[in-house]
């Protein structure tokens, strides 16, 4: 039988039908209370249940319970953060046991390499965002020790936005593209994202953070890690000191810049995750040291902070870290999938020696990794996948559920039994039984938080007063662009109020480039994170003046400068380069474990001088400044007449120069120089012009300098 020709009027009948039966779905907050999902009203969003305003959060607290298994589950199969990761295998050696801090075993022997598997990430954008986006890292690591899997899961940065776990999927939500129109991917640049922020003044710190440098890496190698948490650490005796982790990069923490990040994330989006994936693959193994902040039980009350406070972190003048070990990534995964992308971690998996404390961002963290993974990987068994599976065997009476693999024999799968002979057996503490620590815990029931909590600014004002000049200004000019695409006047002149309370001088110069006023008075309420019965009064933030003005641990400036190593340097050259000045500056580049690639007009093999055919890494058409950490041009004269009339040649100078990078170039080769538009500025630090060996070690010496950042006042060289 003929089908009947389609009608257009039948059409648009059919879709205003279909209109009417979708009305019932839709959902407008507007003027409406908020309900858990079966329409019960909510009292206190703000707050999860406690024992008490510093107590352990409770399980019995079906509104965290629901609102973040729901938000757990949103996304299939992506992570719902963390979507973007890269991973690698290595091992981690200790420098000396600490049993007067730990019982772990692997804590406590010298003699042993633990098994780990990295897993570094954006926070906000999907699988296929750019890996240089303006975000949080994560770097998250699993220890497969002999006790059981320890997972240490951490970010490049040591705070976080929000202090109470209940507010995560709000944090989450406002920083993901727009729910109207899926927009911006993997950036906080938006309306709903700083709503958030400007309504939430505990995010302030964490605000100053990924507005500065650290949120733009120039690898993953070259970043920190922090635990981010307050956890305790239990030794034999059973007594309790409190600890913060920490990584340290043995190649120093360094960055990109913002105009740089932006030009790699369109040329190679994949350059943090290629980056280690050639490091390795070249064994040039990255490293960092593992380190511990101690703090006794007593003292916990010592500082003008809170410990349990994940937006606050303890100075390194007050507690210095002690390096107590080395992680070496020395091995990529064979399958990508197999292991990066369903590498299970979870703050939950700690070993005996290493426990939690109330802090109450990390409580609900332990309810939501496992809720997480049951609906990412399928199911409850997880951890029968052979990445996530720990190195010591697994015995107990679970059973079943989607995709099991292990087969277990006998007849009982419970305990106590008689029919397989009480086995598998609880173990004692003494011989490695894990056993919560000993935490008096007399509190009421409440939704609230304690009052140490509410000092919001103190410490965003330490970190950006401990910024260099150039770090200070990054910052002013990542809030102009990303306050510059908020489109809502209110939200802008809302976090000017914000920025006033960390810095005047910050607030005044980002309202200048946003046409807008510094406030003389701060509107009210402050704080917007308050219970619908809570008084606003009592939930503002109290003002706390540290005694600790700066901390140099805080700034980038005063990291690691003294090596080159693995650092890529591009050598402009063409037919005719001057084989010798090529090769010595070379030579000694790839002695201090540079890496060095040569870039010419065209692929395959450039003539030298003498008549010796060089091969070529990349042509100006695949390679762009960015890729590379500073650049040299040789001698020889047809060389440098074909680099002098070549436009990517320049451009690929210009950009370098602009970028603050290290640039050389041979004595005869002034002639490139000179087409430039930093010709005049050859006498500036980080140019360099001579004869080969005096050249190279200058050069060498400029690259460990990593950025020359003064070179950002004039902004005036195009590229």
């Amino acid at each position: 039988m003929a089908k009947k020709p389609i009608n257009p009027k039948d059409s648009a009948v059919n879709d205003s039908e279909k209109i009417k039966k979708l009305a019932a779905h839709y959902a407008d907050a507007s003027n409406q209370n908020m309900t858990t999902n079966h329409g019960v009203c909510i009292n206190d969003d703000q707050n999860s249940l406690k024992a008490g305003d510093r107590g352990a959060t409770l399980l019995e607290d079906f509104i965290l319970r629901e609102k973040i298994t729901h938000f757990d589950h949103e996304r299939i199969p992506e992570r719902v953060v963390h979507a973007r990761g890269s991973g690698a295998h290595g091992v981690f050696k200790l420098y000396k046991a600490i049993p007067e801090l730990t019982k772990a075993q692997f804590l406590n022997d010298t003699e042993i390499e633990t098994p780990v598997f990295v897993r570094f990430s954006t926070v906000a954008g999907s699988k296929g965002s750019s890996d240089l986006a303006r975000d949080v890292r994560g770097f998250a690591v699993k220890f497969y020790t002999q006790e059981g899997n320890f997972d240490l899961v951490g970010n490049n940065m040591p705070v976080f936005f929000i202090q109470d776990a209940l507010k995560f999927p709000d944090l989450i939500h406002a920083v993901k593209p727009e729910p109207d129109n899926e927009m911006p991917q993997a950036a906080s640049a938006h309306d709903t994202f700083w709503d958030f922020i400007s309504l939430m003044p505990e995010s302030s710190h964490m605000v100053m953070w990924a507005m500065s440098d650290r949120a733009l890496p120039r690898s993953l190698r070259m970043m920190e890690g922090f635990g981010v948490h307050t956890f305790r650490f239990i030794n034999e005796k059973g007594e309790s000191n409190f600890v913060k982790f920490h990584w340290k990069p043995l190649l120093g923490v360094h960055s990109v810049a913002w105009d740089e990040a932006q030009n790699i994330s369109g040329k190679d989006p994949d350059f943090h995750r290629r980056d280690l994936w050639e490091a390795i693959q070249n064994g040039d193994f990255p490293e960092w040291e593992f380190g511990v902040q101690i703090l006794a039980e007593s003292d916990e009350h010592k500082f003008d902070f809170d410990l349990l406070d994940p937006t606050k972190l303890i100075p390194e003048e007050l507690v210095p870290v002690q390096r107590i070990g080395k992680l070496t990534l020395n091995r990529n995964t064979d399958n990508f999938f197999a292991e990066t992308e369903q590498v299970a971690f979870h703050v939950g998996h700690v070993v005996p020696g290493i426990d939690f404390t109330n802090d109450p961002l990390m409580q609900g963290r332990l309810f939501s990794y496992t809720d997480t993974q049951l609906l990412r990987l399928g199911g409850p068994n997880f951890h029968e996948i052979p990445i996530n599976r720990p190195i010591v065997p697994v015995y107990n009476n679970q059973r079943d559920g989607l995709m099991r693999q292990t087969i277990n024999r006998g007849k009982a799968s419970y305990n106590p039994n008689t029919t397989g002979n009480n086995d598998p057996a609880q173990v004692k503490a003494a011989d490695g039984g894990f056993t919560s620590y000993n935490e008096r815990v007399d509190a009421r029931k409440v939704r609230a938080r304690s009052k140490s909590f509410f000092d919001h600014f103190s410490q965003a004002k330490l970190f950006y007063n401990s910024q260099s000049q150039a770090e200070k200004n990054h910052i002013v000019d990542a809030l102009r662009f990303e306050l510059g695409k908020v489109k809502t006047i209110a939200i802008r002149e809302k976090m000017i109020e914000r920025l006033t309370q960390i810095d005047g001088d910050l607030a005044q110069k980002v309202a200048t480039a946003l046409g807008l006023k510094v406030p003389t008075e701060l509107t009210q309420p402050v704080n917007h994170s308050i219970p619908a019965d809570g008084n606003p009064e009592d939930y503002q933030p109290i003002e706390v003046k540290s005694k600790l003005k700066t901390s140099e641990a805080l700034s980038m400036q005063n990291t690691i400068k003294d090596s080159i190593k693995t650092r890529k340097i591009a050598i402009l050259a063409a037919d005719g380069v001057n084989e010798k000045s090529l090769n010595e500056v070379k030579q000694a580049l790839l002695a201090e474990g540079a890496a060095v690639e040569i870039i010419a007009p065209k692929l395959g093999n450039i003539q030298s001088d003498k008549g010796t055919a060089l091969p070529v890494d990349e042509s100006l058409v695949t390679a762009a400044s960015v890729f590379y950490d500073a650049v040299y041009v040789p001698g020889g004269k047809q060389s440098v007449a074909t680099l002098a009339t070549e436009p990517d040649a320049i451009h690929f100078l210009n950009e370098a120069f602009k970028h603050c990078k290290a640039i050389a170039a041979d004595e005869n080769a002034k002639q490139v120089i000179n087409e430039t538009y930093f010709a005049s500025s050859v006498n500036e630090d980080g140019i360099i012009i001579g004869n080969n060996k005096d050249l190279a070690t200058k050069f060498i010496k400029a690259i460990a300098q990593h950025r020359f950042w003064d070179r950002e006042k004039a902004r005036k060289v195009p590229a």
